[in-house]
């Protein structure tokens, strides 16, 4: 059996990465940079458009409700269904959200 440099074969790649304008490699240990608030962004945004689609649903339900021509129940319907399936999906977000963070604090350091 052969064993294999791992820092001579991340040598090479870098070697051949640079050769091709390739992104570099990088190193066992190096972190990767982290985006500012990259999830925090996500998250919030997410909770915004389950919180517009709700608005809509509601709006389109009062629409038809006061006789509005231009929608009709399946419409409504519809945009009910996206709506309460996008809160579905928020809320088993959150509760996977709350088993990690619970399972991370119960681990030892």
């Amino acid at each position: 059996m052969t064993t294999i440099d791992v820092n001579s074969l991340l040598l090479q790649m870098r070697r051949i990465s640079a050769q091709t304008e390739m992104p570099t490699l990088r190193g066992v240990g190096e972190a990767a940079p982290a985006a500012k608030g990259a999830f925090g962004d996500l998250l919030k945004q997410s909770i915004e458009g389950v919180a517009q689609t709700q608005d809509k649903a509601a709006k389109m339900s009062a629409a038809f409700e006061r006789g509005d021509p231009g929608i009709d129940l399946a419409q409504v319907m519809i945009q009910g269904q996206k709506a309460d399936l996008s809160f579905r999906a928020m809320t088993e977000v959150r509760n996977k959200m709350v088993d990690a963070y619970k399972e991370i604090m119960n681990m030892s350091i």
